[in-house]
């Protein structure tokens, strides 16, 4: 089986040089060794890029995702993770379409001006609370 180097691997995957090496570092992905300078690595790091890509656009952590890995660098995928996050993708969604939805209104809203329109006012507050925009005040302990 024929190693690819780092060139190569970036090249295939889309991935640049610099993130791989630090995937490397990080344990990610594995070198198999070097030619000269170069690292060298298995073909089979093209579907591991593939699945830490997944998981980056899901919004996993690079540590949640190597937890997805196990020691043999196969997949070991936590499904009580995966409803997690998907869970937290609805949240995100229902806000994000909550705040397009007052965009919406404000933008055809036939108040004098967007300051006496109800429905900004609110959206106003919701912000303001942390209610939207992924900013949720901690509470004191």
């Amino acid at each position: 089986m024929k190693h690819l180097d780092i060139g190569e691997v970036a090249q295939r995957s889309g991935v640049p040089a610099s993130t791989l090496r630090y995937y490397d570092e990080k344990g990610l992905i594995a070198s198999t060794g070097r030619q000269g300078l170069r690292r060298l690595f298995d073909p089979g790091v093209l579907e591991r890029l593939a699945l830490i890509a997944l998981g980056r656009a899901a919004g996993f952590s690079l540590d949640e995702i190597a937890r997805m890995f196990g020691a043999d660098g196969q997949p070991r995928i936590d499904r009580l993770m995966l409803t997690a996050k998907a869970d937290e993708l609805d949240r995100t969604i229902r806000s994000l379409s909550a705040m397009r939805d007052g965009l919406r209104h404000a933008a055809v809203c036939r108040a004098p001006s967007h300051m006496e329109c109800p429905t900004f006012r609110r959206i106003l507050g919701a912000a303001a609370s942390g209610a939207i925009g992924g900013r949720r005040k901690k509470a004191l302990k």
